[in-house]
């Protein structure tokens, strides 16, 4: 069965969070999107504020430390990302971009991304197309053309409230699937190995 990898990305900071609610029903729309298609997702969910000490030493040092390197690695090796953030004054959360940040140039480059987040009010829903899609674009990923903004009454929403949610996921989830199974991973190049100084120097003197 083909394989698919999925990393999700919640910026939540709270247990339970909101932001985590919505990352694992998109994650879950994603993966019956692609069962649909016969396709079987391997899924990676990061809950960055795990991450919170590693992501600022690599901020300042360039070296990240910890978990870092694996879940920066499976970004990298990620068919889809689905990437979920509070809002923070009209935006995506200090977090969420500090990890983006670190995320190696390029690794982002034709990935299907799924953008996501939540808040107190409705007004913020804005937030999706003003400060999360243009981030991931500039990374020159592709972002599917459905992002679902979830405001605090939207949990607590009448049924039609809450169709309307799930709607939204489920496209989103099925748009995210369409792109992931026909993602072409990069080629893995043989100098992003790390080379031994002495291997390097090796030869100089002939």
């Amino acid at each position: 069965m083909t394989v698919r990898r999925i990393v999700t990305v919640s910026a939540g900071l709270s247990t339970p969070s909101s932001s985590r609610l919505l990352a694992d029903r998109l994650t879950a729309a994603t993966e019956r999107a692609l069962g649909d298609e016969g396709i079987r997702a391997q899924v990676r969910t990061v809950e960055l504020r795990e991450l919170a000490h590693d992501v600022m030493n690599a901020m300042v040092t360039q070296v990240p430390t910890g978990d870092l390197p694996g879940v920066l690695s499976d970004v990298a090796g990620a068919d889809g990302i689905i990437a979920v953030t509070p809002v923070f004054n009209a935006s995506y959360s200090g977090l969420f971009k500090s990890f983006f940040d670190v995320v190696e140039q390029g690794a982002l480059d034709s990935v299907p991304v799924l953008v996501g987040a939540t808040g107190g009010s409705p007004r913020h829903s804005l937030v999706l197309e003003h400060a999360l899609r243009p981030m991931f674009t500039y990374a020159r990923a592709l972002v599917v053309p459905t992002g679902v903004y979830a405001a605090s009454e939207d949990w607590g929403a009448g049924d039609e409230g809450a169709r309307e949610l799930n709607e939204r996921i489920e496209r989103a989830g099925r748009q995210l699937a369409r792109l992931a199974a026909v993602h072409e991973r990069r080629e893995e190049d043989p100098y992003d190995e790390p080379v031994a100084f002495a291997d390097l120097m090796s030869g100089l003197g002939t």
